[in-house]
């Protein structure tokens, strides 16, 4: 029978010939990952069991990330906790400040995930591998304790809806815009339990940072995981970079889908995602009136280098409106070095932005641009609910990094053509 590229992944890795959608299935796992908030409660659930390894101490991944450096006394007792949890676990791949990144870059760019692989993260937004055409879903602390423990897990194969891309991008369209746009046409809930794969010939033009980026927010729509199916632009992105042998999977041509949403990228324009909801999306062209506080580009959704390089672009020759704070967040020490060796840092500076080391930070309202009551941000993460980056009467506009940085300068939302004309 015909499956799709989800379904090819959880198969193998069952030891089945096929599964179907609904199916449940008893499955190894490649790869386990938690940080500096999930991490101490998994660990937690295994000492009060009385269990004191975990099934193989390379495959369990610990990346502080979240509230690093230490932003106030309970944020470092979290993280010490979970450095001696690394310690007496014998955790191999453990990622402190200075060594770590935000973790659904750094596993990536560290050759930590591969193709075909399966993984499960203490963390909504390990969906981010699919990207390279892995099955990577969240998990709660205590399903992650039990696959720490067992190596294995239990998963329902879930429906796939496929996202088929053509035509030709405008000027300043990318990943952030294409999975907007998605999820304002099917809303937070419409794929819900469901693989959202991106495919098309549009896609092929994608830049592997885009499609991490798309994959990150297909738990914004409810999926159980987003994924790309790899080609020429993934194999370069994984070449002498893997720890793991990839393995490719493609969808067959029959293979059965929930629904199929053609979608042509010349009708797609930057987009925003006005509060309280990532659905919410509007044109940037049309959402002018609305003046903000603050700018962030960074975070596990748009802190690639591609998309400093972006924000860049923008900002090259121009300053940050007098009423604004913009933060630059890159996602890894080698992101950070590289748009440093590259200029990017000298065009943010001269531009009036301020620089942080990779850390989550604002994205969920932990540290490094708070806001405060009545403030508005336009931001590059992947949440803009009531609350989500400080005050609850604070509000997120969701965006790319070119409108971010659009924006930064104007001092309301703008879209990239109102800067460079």
């Amino acid at each position: 029978m015909a499956m799709t590229i989800t379904e090819k992944i959880l198969a193998e890795h069952a030891g089945e010939k096929q599964v179907t959608p609904g199916q449940i299935i008893k499955t190894p796992v490649d790869l386990l990952l938690a940080n500096d908030i999930t991490g101490p409660m998994a660990f937690e659930a295994l000492e009060k069991a009385g269990i004191h390894r975990v099934f193989d101490t390379e495959r369990v991944v610990i990346v502080q990330d979240h509230y690093v450096p230490g932003k106030d006394i309970p944020s470092a007792q979290q993280s010490l906790s979970l450095r001696k949890y690394a310690q007496k676990y014998e955790i191999v791949h453990y990622f402190d400040v200075g060594r770590a990144g935000i973790e659904h870059a750094l596993l990536p760019e560290q050759g930590l995930v591969v193709p075909g692989d399966l993984v499960l993260g203490a963390d909504s937004h390990t969906v981010t591998y699919g990207g390279l055409g892995a099955f990577s879903t969240g998990v709660g602390s205590t399903d992650l304790a039990a696959a720490m423990i067992a190596g294995e897990t239990w998963l329902r194969v879930p429906e796939s809806i496929r996202f088929v891309y053509h035509g030709k991008f405008r000027p300043w369209v990318g990943g952030k815009d294409l999975i907007l746009h998605a999820i304002g046409l099917i809303g937070v809930d419409g794929a819900l339990y469901r693989a959202m794969e991106f495919s098309g010939p549009a896609v092929a033009e994608l830049q592997q940072s885009d499609r991490f980026t798309m994959c990150n927010m297909a738990i914004e729509a409810g999926g159980k995981n987003g994924i790309f199916v790899p080609d020429e632009v993934t194999r370069r992105f994984v070449e002498n970079r893997g720890i793991r042998t990839p393995r490719y999977y493609e969808s067959d041509a029959d293979a059965r889908y929930a629904q199929v949403l053609e979608i042509d990228v010349g009708q797609i324009e930057p987009q925003v995602a006005f509060p309280p909801l990532p659905s919410n999306a509007r044109t940037a062209s049309q959402s002018n009136d609305v003046r903000i506080d603050q700018v962030v580009v960074g975070s596990c959704t748009n802190g690639w280098l591609e998309d400093l390089r972006t924000a860049a672009r923008i900002l090259k020759g121009h300053k940050v409106h007098p009423d604004v704070r913009m933060i630059v967040i890159p996602a890894t020490p080698t992101i950070y070095r590289d748009a440093m060796h590259e200029g990017l840092f000298e065009i943010f500076l001269d531009a009036g932005a301020v620089i942080s080391p990779p850390t989550c930070g604002p994205c969920m309202g932990g540290h490094m641009g708070v806001l405060a009551e009545g403030e508005r941000a336009v931001s590059t993460t992947n949440r803009n609910f009531i609350g989500r980056m400080g005050h609850v009467k604070s509000e997120v506009y969701l965006a790319g990094p070119a409108v971010a940085a659009a924006s930064a300068i104007r001092g309301h939302i703008a879209s990239p053509e109102q800067v460079t004309g």
